[in-house]
């Protein structure tokens, strides 16, 4: 049955091919991206032409912006019933040499952005006691790097806003799932992003260069080893929608180069989690 779809950050990457993958299965796909008459104006040009797709303007770090898009998506199509949070920045260096600025201005994309998603879309799910909720994680989930603090930060606290709310929702019927992506050639970190700015600070890692290279090298030297084409996370999230209401899990790695230990680490948290809840007596 078509979908009413909704995709954020559709420009490139994962949200773009996700956003032609969904419609060439026949859902009604919103592809949302931010200056679609600006640096993204071929991209939403683009995608503009192609059936079951509209482009709308929205920048997930503007209250505005995706109140404006959400209330004309709902005008338009009477529902959403799925929505895929895919925009996110990156950056890279050592966490103290980032200013204060630059950790907010990663919140602000990576974890307020998803937050406002959900405040805008969550009161017409729960009036048709219905929706789907994606969001593309990082790593396993839980878990740090060093020299992508800030990156780690945001993405951990859009993970326990999402494990948090899937039990608040229940009720509703509406299904959260995070989706712990590993590497892929999709250009992120080429963008720039929000990297250290105190230059200083790093001068007084002596070994900052050395340790980055290698942690470089470990993240994106293995992409091709792997074969790690990023039509994979659109063809999982096609997975993830196409599955039955109530079968969704809450975290769905997608990851070769982790060779099952991102899925092993998932299912130890959560069988941990039961545990402590069970002496709580917590019901989640």
């Amino acid at each position: 049955m078509s979908k009413v779809i909704l995709i954020t950050g559709t420009s490139s990457g994962f949200g773009k091919l996700t956003a032609t993958t969904l419609a060439a299965d026949g859902h009604c796909v919103i592809a949302a991206m931010r200056e679609t008459k600006g640096k993204n104006m071929e991209a939403a040009r683009e995608l503009s032409q192609i059936d079951n797709m509209e482009v709308v303007e929205m920048d997930v770090s503007s209250n505005q912006s995706v109140n404006d898009a959400f209330d004309h998506v709902l005008r338009h199509y009477g529902k959403i019933d799925v929505l895929v949070n895919n925009a996110a920045v990156t950056g890279f260096g050592v966490a103290e040499a980032h200013t204060l600025d630059v950790f907010r201005r990663m919140f602000e994309t990576n974890f307020y952005g998803v937050l406002r998603t959900y405040f805008a879309v969550l009161p017409s799910m729960r009036a048709a006691k219905c929706g789907l909720i994606i969001n593309l994680s990082t790593g396993a989930g839980g878990f740090a790097l060093p020299y992508m603090v800030p990156y780690m930060s945001s993405k951990f606290a859009m993970e326990t806003l999402v494990e948090g709310i899937d039990s608040e929702l229940r009720d509703f019927g509406i299904e959260n799932v995070s989706i712990p992506c590993g590497v892929y050639p999709i250009g992120m970190a080429d963008k720039g992003g929000f990297n250290a700015d105190k230059a200083d600070i790093t001068a007084e890692y002596k070994d900052f260069d050395k340790r980055m290279n290698s942690l470089a090298n470990a993240l994106f030297g293995k992409m091709e080893e792997f074969e790690m084409n990023p039509q994979t996370i659109a063809d999982g999230i096609k997975k993830l929608v196409d599955m039955q209401k109530g079968s969704r899990p809450l975290r769905y790695p997608l990851d070769a180069i982790a060779q099952g230990t991102d899925e092993e680490f998932v299912s130890a948290k959560a069988k941990i989690k039961r545990k402590w809840a069970a002496k709580y007596g917590f019901d989640i």
